[in-house]
């Protein structure tokens, strides 16, 4: 949750009405953001927006890396970035090792396990020289002490769940990289939204608005 006092929204929500344009903006950022292509252009084409530069071209590579991590293949994914961003990983030094440990993860799946241990060694061992790592390269050679590592206390870390966080923090890395906003307008929105319902829950009590509900929001 972001660390933000929600009063600095009280100029930003909604001092006037919001007009299409405000609305294509956020649409088109959320189409973007998620590297729906084709629906980029179909909705540029029939709103008459102005593409943004090498939007297309860019979109398509982050959608092929973004693909390649949630399917797994961590090493396509990295072989991709660095063709695209040469010095994200290098300097985003906990999206490389997430990456990295995907391979791993999906070698033990695979029940390579030699192959698995021998990875580790090469290229998840050195991060155990920096503390933060420690912990987490433990948690990821004890999936090597199970028959059926599914069933390890560290089961999660074989889930489509961990591939998605994954693929969802390199997405965003590669926008910032970009100079592009890491989150969609429509994240923000959320998240602003639900920050000041927080607040206002805590200020005013039993006569607080209910909590922020995005399902019910979009039946309003």
């Amino acid at each position: 949750m972001m660390d933000v006092d929600p009063r600095q929204y009280e100029n930003v929500c909604f001092p006037e009405a919001i007009n299409d344009n405000d609305i294509h903006n956020i649409v088109l950022s959320y189409l973007v953001h998620n590297c729906f292509k084709e629906s980029v252009e179909s909705f540029i084409s029939c709103t008459g927006m102005k593409q943004p530069a090498d939007c297309l071209e860019d979109m398509e590579k982050r959608k092929r890396i973004f693909h390649f991590a949630l399917e797994g293949n961590a090493l396509k994914a990295i072989e991709l970035t660095e063709q695209l961003a040469n010095d994200l990983l290098e300097k985003n030094k906990d999206l490389h090792f997430d990456l990295l440990s995907l391979h791993f993860v999906e070698l033990v799946c695979s029940r390579k396990c030699t192959e698995a241990l021998e990875f580790a060694q090469t290229k998840l061992t050195p991060f155990g020289k920096v503390q933060n790592y420690v912990e987490k390269l433990e948690d990821f050679m004890t999936l090597l002490a199970y028959e059926e590592p599914e069933k390890s206390p560290m089961f999660h870390l074989l889930s489509p769940e961990f591939r998605q966080q994954v693929a969802d923090s390199l997405n965003r890395a590669l926008l910032a990289h970009a100079n592009l906003p890491s989150y969609s307008a429509m994240e923000s929105l959320i998240q602003q939204t639900t920050i000041v319902r927080q607040c206002l829950n805590q200020e005013l009590g039993k006569d607080a608005p209910p909590p922020f509900s995005l399902k019910d929001f979009l039946k309003s």
